[in-house]
């Protein structure tokens, strides 16, 4: 069995402490008034919920005792001075139930209060508007009902978690249960989408309960403006029967945008639009068709509904059919000469026009006739149909092309006869013939049977010049053609053409001739390089004509230039100062006869003895020669007359030279001081000079040397007469005598430069 409830230990525990201070005070019953009491005295319990009630006395023996209550019993336990009782299911806002006893002929009463109270478990907001216009006021209004005591009840409406109003009922009698609060909030934008909601409180905590709370369930707001204007509708006027034509509805100052319901129809059938969102502007866009059955005048309805609210707008749309016209040909492809009929055709009430020409009236077709010829392949026939409908005239049209076959035609501007082509880059090669059907060219070489690739890029060389033959064929014929192909390039300077080496010969006449290859051909000119002028026409060659020439190749695909060196041969010639006719040979000296000879090629040169002991006998000359005829020593050579014949390939020349012999006397005594008293002696003459006439001193010693000198009236040439002064006298003959021949002196000092003492070599 469960234990005795806290009220009923209650009232034992009353009981008990009764019964104790009546045997405590029986010795001042007479003393003590009685009375009676019930606890609690005051209680709160929750609505529907039970308590004990203890009522007790102090009378000793009291004749009888209850409690009074409206509220139900549940069970009762008595003593001798006591009564508990318990109370269930207590629902009224407040009893006041009464103990009492019969004590010594009176009544002892004691009253007690119960007052119930019951939490909030309802909290119910008033369900909002379904749509709410933005800028005008709406009624949150929240109850509880049953809940109180109302004094301790606080309701609060709530934003999301915002609050917006808070109110307490304190104050209010005891008795008073439920709550109402009610607030006037102004829609926004911003409410779109809000959840509002209504919070209750019930505090207790000052008769020692607790606090108890609850929550309605959110309510959403939705808020939405619409514009007062109507929609813009964008519609055709005309709509044919099986076409499509664009339609839009657009309507602005929407919110949300979103949440807007649009409907499109053109007469009963309703369209499918798509929605754009641009802000608060919607745009709905359908393709409008429309079938026979509803051809005639009908309505486009756009109606656009947002918050139980709809804006519309209607527009008149006129549905009609009008076919394409039909435009025929007897024969669409056709051999040249033959006869081709051309009908152009449309619906009823349609007028037509055939290449510009009308039918005599509306609904009936045209027609043209043609022989067909080459000109008329390709050629096109418009076919224009003309309609009224509600006040617009409508037009179509229609084309056809006419073929015509005809053999090959190769024209100058699709196949030229002449290609000039720059060599190297790549070409397209082209040579279309007109023809139907189209024909198929080939282009060959006669004599090699080369092919040209046509309509194939590729590089151009050298090798592609030249005539083809080209065949245009189809099935109606075929059409032949010769064209030339030539291929440029730039010039060019081989050794053949334009050799680097030129000879020519002295007194011929002869022309600069410098051949450049290149296409197209070049010109050449040739300058010399310091001369300003181009040589130009035959030339009397002469020696000044040699050096060397830039000769330049020019045509318009470039230009090379090339250095030419002439070279001008001329036959032998004898000068007398290089090979004299008369040459004396002072014995002993070794000295050969010198004989140069100028020509081109250089001659060679031979001088024989022609008379007397030299006759036959070969002179030997400055460049000694091998031949077995040349003696062994110069002295072995006879004087005499020589013939010296000089020889190349240009001829030959010949001079007579005549050889003389002289012998040397001792030469004079030489001091280191000077000429002191030398012996009167003559000596040879240094070579090609005549000697000098008993002079003691063939020449003058430096100033200041004491000695003997020749007179400045016997003085010959500083070329030929040699110096007396070893020291080389500045100007004098670079010969100097001694050991009984003349040597080669040292060259030539400066004046002054001799020193104090002369020296002999």
């Amino acid at each position: 069995m469960p234990g005795p409830s806290p009220g009923l230990c209650r009232a034992l525990l009353g009981l008990w402490a009764v019964l104790g201070l009546g045997l405590f005070g029986l010795s001042a019953v007479a003393q003590e008034p009685f009375w009676a009491d019930l606890q609690p005295r005051v209680a709160l319990v929750e609505r529907g919920g039970s308590l004990w009630l203890n009522c007790s006395t102090n009378c000793p023996r009291p004749e009888r005792g209850g409690l009074e209550t409206s509220l139900r019993r549940n069970g009762t336990q008595r003593g001798l001075r006591w009564l508990a009782r318990q109370l269930v299911d207590i629902r009224e806002p407040e009893t006041q139930p009464v103990c009492f006893f019969r004590c010594a002929r009176r009544t002892l009463q004691a009253r007690g209060l119960i007052r119930t109270f019951q939490r909030p478990d309802r909290v119910e907001l008033v369900p909002l508007p379904a749509w709410q216009p933005v800028g005008e006021n709406f009624t949150l209004s929240c109850r509880v009902p049953g809940a109180g005591p109302r004094g301790s009840l606080t309701l609060t409406l709530l934003r999301g978690t915002q609050e917006l109003i808070r109110r307490s009922f304190a104050g209010e009698p005891p008795r008073a249960r439920g709550a109402v609060l009610t607030a006037t909030v102004l829609a926004r934008r911003e409410d779109h989408g809000a959840n509002f909601s209504c919070r209750a409180e019930l505090d207790l905590r000052p008769h020692g309960l607790g606090l108890f709370s609850n929550s309605s369930a959110p309510r959403e707001l939705r808020t939405f403006a619409l514009s007062p204007d109507p929609p813009r509708l964008a519609a055709p006027r005309l709509l044919e029967v099986g076409s499509e034509r664009p339609v839009s509805c657009t309507l602005d100052e929407l919110f949300p945008a979103s949440e807007a319901g649009v409907y499109l129809a053109l007469g009963d059938r309703m369209l499918s639009p798509d929605i754009t969102l641009e802000g608060d502007a919607l745009v709905a866009t359908a393709t409008a068709t429309a079938n026979a059955e509803q051809e005639g005048a009908r309505q486009l309805v756009c109606n656009v509904t947002l918050g139980g609210e709809s804006r519309e707008t209607r527009e008149n749309v006129t549905v009609y059919s009008f076919p394409a016209p039909v435009l025929t040909l007897s024969e669409p492809s056709t051999p040249e000469g033959k006869v081709v009929t051309v009908t152009c055709a449309a619906g009823a009430g349609a007028l037509v026009t055939l290449d510009g020409i009308p039918a005599v009236v509306p609904g009936q077709p045209a027609q043209l006739q043609l022989n067909a010829t080459e000109d008329d392949d390709k050629r096109s026939f418009f076919c224009d149909a003309i309609l009224e409908v509600d006040g617009e005239t409508l037009s179509k049209n229609k084309s056809a092309e006419l073929r015509v076959l005809y053999a090959p035609r190769l024209d100058d501007s699709e196949c030229p006869r002449s290609w000039t082509w720059p060599e190297g880059p790549e070409q397209t090669l082209r040579c279309e013939a007109r023809g139907n059907p189209a024909p198929s060219v080939h282009c060959e070489r006669p004599d090699s049977g080369a092919v040209l690739a046509l309509g194939l890029l590729g590089p151009v060389t050298r090798a592609l010049a030249g005539t083809y033959r080209c065949t245009a064929v189809n099935v109606q014929g075929e059409a032949v053609k010769e064209v030339t192909l030539t291929v440029e390039y730039a010039p060019s300077l081989d050794s053949m053409g334009c050799p680097e080496h030129i000879t020519w010969l002295e007194g011929t006449e002869v022309l600069l001739s410098c051949v450049a290859h290149g296409v197209p051909p070049p010109s050449v000119s040739c300058v010399r390089p310091g001369e300003a002028g181009v040589v130009e026409g035959l030339l009397h060659v002469v020696r000044e004509h040699a050096g060397t020439y830039r000769c330049e190749a020019t045509n318009a695909q470039g230009s090379v230039a090339k250095n030419v060196a002439v070279t001008v041969e001329y036959g032998p010639s004898f000068e007398e100062l290089s090979c004299p006719s008369n040459w004396t040979w002072v014995e002993g000296s070794g000295q050969l006869f010198s004989c140069e000879v100028d020509g081109k090629p250089e001659p060679s040169v031979e001088c024989i003895g022609s008379e007397g002991t030299s006759e036959g006998m070969l002179l030997p000359l400055a460049s000694p020669d091998s031949s077995p005829r040349v003696p062994s020593s110069a002295s072995e050579l006879a004087p005499g007359i020589y013939i010296c014949n000089a020889t190349n390939r240009h001829g030959s020349m010949v001079k007579t030279v005549a050889r003389h012999r002289k012998w040397m006397s001792p030469p004079a005594q030489v001091t280191r001081r000077g000429w002191k008293g030398p012996r009167l002696q003559g000596w040879p003459a240094p070579p090609g000079v005549a000697p000098p006439h008993k002079c003691a001193a063939p020449g003058r010693a430096c100033p200041g040397l004491s000695g003997c000198a020749c007179p400045e009236k016997m003085r010959v040439p500083t070329v030929a007469w040699p110096p007396t002064c070893m020291a080389r006298t500045h100007g004098r003959s670079p010969w100097a005598w001694n050991t009984g021949r003349w040597w080669p002196s040292w060259p030539p000092r400066p004046p002054g430069a001799c020193g104090q003492a002369g020296t002999s070599r």
